[in-house]
């Protein structure tokens, strides 16, 4: 049996936000759900998971449609995304590739 995820309640009010800037901007926008859907390659359904910030959306599919309609995404200026991301590729790199486990310290109260 499957069990539901718990999200933690920052996730769901960033969706919530993301969701509720979609659907402003497809308004703005005059187009219909239907065209908006069309325009990103998914079924209405899924665009209203976007625009009422569900979960389940999946991360690729809410950035491609707040993409169309205009959402930024972490920063208005492309250049500056780019920036960033190679920023955080150089700390990532002086990063160890792999995370282990923190050993206990051994107990030496004796």
């Amino acid at each position: 049996m499957r069990r539901a995820h718990s999200y933690a309640p920052e996730t769901l009010e960033a969706l919530e936000l993301l969701g509720l800037q979609v659907s402003v901007e497809r308004r703005r926008r005059r187009w219909t759900a239907a065209e908006l859907a069309e325009r990103a390659g998914i079924s209405v359904k899924t665009l209203r998971g976007v625009e009422r910030g569900e979960p389940t959306v999946a991360a690729g599919i809410a950035f491609e449609v707040a993409t169309l309609v205009g959402v930024p995404l972490f920063a208005r200026d492309r250049s500056l995304r780019r920036e960033r991301a190679a920023h955080e590729r150089e700390v990532l790199s002086l990063l160890p590739a792999r995370v282990r486990q923190a050993q206990e310290a051994p107990d030496d109260s004796f």
